[in-house]
């Protein structure tokens, strides 16, 4: 018995034996196959932080390469020695500043109610008028009394939009409307200052080899891209993190900006007023301002046909879609092409323009139109889905193409004295266009199914461009007589009060004859016969040689402040 019970407990030693050195061949074999897993998630770790490193160091450089393609094209042409760079690259800072703003408040108070009611779209339309009417009587001369301080004006308009984006990111997340409707007006307000006091200076920074337009062309279309990059990455940022994130980043930018305007070169500030010489008055502001010439005055208003037209367009088309009167897509893959078309059509706008060195400002201003009217004629004739996508894009290249040669203008013709008030009205006026449009656009999609509205608006184009023709060839006719009269009349008075030998005609005389007082006047040369800049500066003449007089009272051909003087030309 005794033996036995051994027995069984000498089995079952043995057997717990061969079960414990099995369970410890088991736990090293699995501390093998742990250490061989855990080399091989180094092994990966390692790589795919050298992969990581690799396109970290790859992105950087691509950055890198676009970030010195960038600063070559913006400083050709001697565009870097003059500022031109400089402000082309703080606009398009600022552009991007402005669509991050845009991308966190779309989704709360100022969204497009396209699928409200007509009324509250009409409000939202006067509500976005609000900010340019006070920049036309209250920002336009206060920035041509600091024309002697630009930089810290515009650095001013930077700093403040980034002050007010730090408000309204503190507002977002409680939904304070009593601090974020103001502060986005205000907001809205400072850009448009900033946008009208860069359009003032930029006679100052225009490199010699760089005309206006192609100037103008080229801030806009960096500006453009710049905000259609911000867009997108500020939308995927607040469906992300919140708008209020997106906002501290706006505020960041904006400071960082307002740093950078004040490092613009000197020669942006312009100096001070002439002083008024003796017995002579300055103008009235606002006369002065209003009466901007007939140059200026027919190119503005053939741009507010232009944006008449194209807030017309916007809300005429979007109202369509929604009713489901323009068949052919869903509503809001429709919706998503039209303003994919009216995006290209800008960035089209800005890149014609940029190529148009050699075409006259006034002449693309009328061929915009033109081309509005022509494209919306088709359209209202073969109306569909795609013209509906062509008339808007045609708008949108049409109206950012006249902007920028109207600014081109009004850089040339207007004096620096009053230049901002002039800007300032303009986009007044272009503002007001747009809204007035946009409202007719909403009425007339009650009544008109689509070609109506549209043969409408083409009527309305065709009449604007026609009488812009006949105004302009009038007054074409008015400055050559002018200029005729002017040369027969020194002609006349260069023959003197007799005539040559032997002639009874009193009004010739001998030209060997010395004259009594002085040298005789000679005609006039066609700047002096044409365009009447200035006041004529008394200097040393040759002898024989003649002057036209031009009286106080005699109209200039073509209205002008002061002539433009480009000190890098």
């Amino acid at each position: 018995m005794t033996g036995g019970v051994a027995a069984d407990w000498e089995r079952a030693r043995r057997s717990a034996g061969e079960a414990s050195r099995r369970v410890g061949r088991a736990a090293a074999r699995a501390g093998r196959a742990g250490a061989q897993a855990g080399r091989a998630a180094a092994r990966a770790a390692r790589g795919t932080g050298r992969a990581a490193g690799r396109a970290g160091r790859g992105a950087a450089d691509a950055t890198l390469g676009v970030g010195r393609a960038a600063r070559r094209l913006t400083h050709a042409q001697g565009a870097g020695r003059t500022g031109l760079g400089q402000l082309i690259e703080l606009t398009a800072a600022h552009s991007a500043g402005d669509a991050l703003v845009t991308a966190a408040l779309a989704g709360t108070l100022f969204k497009l109610p396209v699928n409200e009611a007509r009324g509250q779209v009409a409000l939202y339309l006067l509500i976005t008028m609000i900010p340019f009417v006070v920049v036309a009587p209250f920002v336009g001369p206060v920035l041509d009394r600091f024309r002697s301080g630009r930089r810290f004006v515009m650095a001013g308009t930077l700093f403040g939009r980034g002050l007010l984006c730090f408000a309204m990111a503190a507002a977002v997340a409680p939904g304070d409307v009593f601090t974020i409707f103001p502060a986005a007006l205000a907001v809205l307000v400072l850009s448009k200052a900033y946008n009208v006091s860069r359009a003032a200076i930029m006679p100052s920074v225009l490199p010699a080899d760089i005309a206006l337009v192609t100037a103008n062309a080229r801030v806009a279309l960096f500006a453009l891209v710049s905000a259609g990059v911000a867009v997108p990455l500020g939308a995927g940022v607040s469906a992300w993190l919140g708008a209020e994130w997106v906002l501290r980043a706006a505020t960041v930018l904006f400071l960082v900006q307002g740093v950078l305007a004040v490092r613009l070169p000197r020669h942006v500030d312009s100096p001070d007023l002439d002083e008024l010489q003796e017995g002579e008055e300055r103008p009235p502001r606002w006369r002065t301002m209003i009466n901007v010439g007939p140059v200026v005055a027919e190119s503005m208003l053939a741009n507010v046909a232009i944006r008449f037209h194209s807030g017309f367009l916007l809300f005429y088309l979007l109202f369509l879609v929604q009713e489901k009167k323009l068949p052919g897509m869903p509503p809001a893959v429709a919706i998503g092409v039209l303003a994919l078309a009216a995006g290209a059509g800008g960035l089209a706008g800005a890149g014609v323009a940029s190529w148009a060195r050699s075409h006259s400002p006034q002449v693309i201003v009328l061929a915009t139109l033109a081309l509005s009217g022509a494209v919306t004629v088709v359209a209202a004739a073969v109306f569909g889905l795609w013209t509906a996508v062509a008339v808007a894009l045609a708008a949108a290249f049409s109206q950012g193409l006249g902007k920028l040669a109207l600014d081109a203008i009004v850089q040339r013709e207007i004096g620096e004295e009053i230049r901002s008030s002039t800007f300032g009205v303009v986009e007044a006026f272009l503002q007001i266009a747009w809204v007035v449009g946009g409202l007719i656009g909403l009425l007339l999609s009650l009544f008109a199914a689509g070609p109506g509205g549209l043969a409408a608006m083409a009527a309305l184009l065709a009449g604007s461009l026609g009488w812009l023709v006949v105004r302009r060839r009038a007054r074409v006719r008015a400055r050559d007589a002018r200029a005729r009269a002017a040369r027969a009349a020194a002609a006349d008075s260069s023959r003197g009060p007799e005539g040559p030998e032997g002639s009874d005609d009193p009004g010739r005389r001998d030209p060997q004859e010395a004259p009594e007082s002085g040298p005789a006047p000679a005609p006039p040369g066609p700047e002096a016969a044409g365009r009447g800049r200035g006041k004529a500066r008394p200097g040393k003449r040759p002898a024989g040689t003649t002057t036209a007089v031009v009286r106080r009272g005699e109209p200039p051909a073509e209205q002008r402040t002061k002539p433009l003087t480009n000190p890098h030309g």
